[in-house]
């Protein structure tokens, strides 16, 4: 359809605005600019806007959170013993610079309810702990607080955002710990560490943080931390555990075994339980042996070769648990035994005992006899004074 007069001029007169707007909008951001010139065109001016921008600064979370051993037992137990409840509590240290933050101890807080929130934090509790600390010659800070999440992992809901957002109003480097004393298993503990994005880097579209540390690495977040807001709301501070070399030496004796152990007696329920259940497996053991056997006398040598590759082989099972069964029950008779000799005076002893007393009371008779003597003794002499 051929245009009208009107829609061509129109048009024309729509892109002369438009142009104008653009030369108008260009010598704008080219004033801000150092070293402008109004005799500039508008093809260097495009030239210059086509340059590319300075980068931003950025800030850099090479950060590290190193936890003492001390802090991480304390934490360990405080969320172990809250099970199936949720526990916080304050973290202490110091913020050496700008990339490490060092915890060296935690107390509990009093807390009742299930969730974790602001009221949570007690002033009057959190001032007296700290002065009485200070008395003991702990003399930190509190550099963040911890919570535990009872089998669903480390991440911060929205009461967890707000409580975090409360602590770093007062320190803006605190620190938010998560620990999961139920997933957490022995020499793997289930912890993070995290700290809340500034919402207005996230309005202007700009990366929120840059990782330039080369010490450890960023663990892989979990799908429930990215669905409640992991790197949207909060990103994740790398942990580090610094052990002297005393507690190295203390944790490392923790589990070790000493000669006492064989010492101790098992109980009586537990210890009848597994010997019948080793009898049983013997008795399953020898079935299958017996069946063997019987097979072995039927089949022939080529059947043989395949008829038992990849099962079990009873007769090598049946001498490794008869010799645990013969073990232990040697072990434990000897237990009792040693258990009775040093519970139980002996009979040599109390025959010792027994002559021992004997003869004290036959000194003290022959006192006696010899006082009555005496006695008569004097009576004698007494009637030949009178004669």
């Amino acid at each position: 359809m051929p245009l009208s007069s009107r829609d061509i001029e129109r048009r024309m007169m729509y892109g002369l605005t438009y142009r104008q707007r653009g030369r108008h909008a260009a010598r704008q951001l080219l004033a801000e600019m150092d070293g402008w010139d109004e005799s500039v065109d508008i093809a260097t001016a495009a030239v210059l806007l086509r340059k590319p921008k300075t980068d931003t600064n950025i800030l850099d979370n090479a950060e590290t959170v190193y936890i003492s051993s001390l802090a991480l037992l304390k934490m360990l137990r405080h969320g172990r013993a809250g099970v199936p409840m949720e526990v916080m509590g304050l973290m202490l240290g110091e913020f050496v610079d700008d990339y490490t933050v060092r915890v060296v101890d935690v107390f509990a807080m009093p807390q009742s309810g299930t969730g974790v929130s602001v009221e949570a934090v007690d002033p009057v509790f959190q001032t007296k702990m700290m002065d009485m600390l200070r008395q003991t010659g702990r003399p930190e800070t509190v550099v963040g607080w911890y919570h535990s999440h009872p089998g669903f992992g480390c991440w911060l809901s929205s009461v967890d955002i707000n409580t975090q957002q409360s602590f770093e109003q007062l320190t803006p480097r605190a620190v938010a710990v998560v620990i999961d004393p139920i997933q957490s298993v022995k020499g793997k503990v289930v912890i993070d560490a995290f700290r809340l994005i500034n919402p207005q880097t996230l309005m202007l579209g700009q990366e929120p943080r840059q990782t330039t540390s080369n010490l450890g690495h960023l663990n892989k977040p979990s799908i429930q931390a990215l669905i409640h807001g992991l790197n949207r709301h909060y990103y994740s501070i790398g942990i580090g555990y610094r052990k002297t070399a005393l507690e190295e030496g203390m944790l490392m004796n923790l589990h070790k075994t000493v000669w006492t152990e064989a010492l101790t007696m098992p109980d009586f329920a537990a210890e009848g339980a597994r010997n019948g259940e080793n009898l049983k497996k013997l008795v399953h053991l020898a079935e299958g042996y017996e069946k063997r056997v019987r097979e072995e006398g039927e089949l022939t040598k080529e059947q043989l070769r395949t008829r038992y590759v990849g099962k079990v082989d009873p007769k090598k099972h049946i001498e490794a648990v008869g010799q645990e069964l013969i073990e232990d029950n040697i072990v434990s008779v000897s237990r009792q035994m040693i258990d009775k000799e040093a519970s139980v005076p002996s009979a040599a002893h109390a025959h010792v005992a027994a002559g021992a007393n004997g003869h004290g009371a036959n000194g003290h008779q022959h006192q006696h006899q010899a006082g009555a003597e005496g006695d008569d003794g004097m009576q004698v002499d007494d009637e030949a004074e009178d004669l």
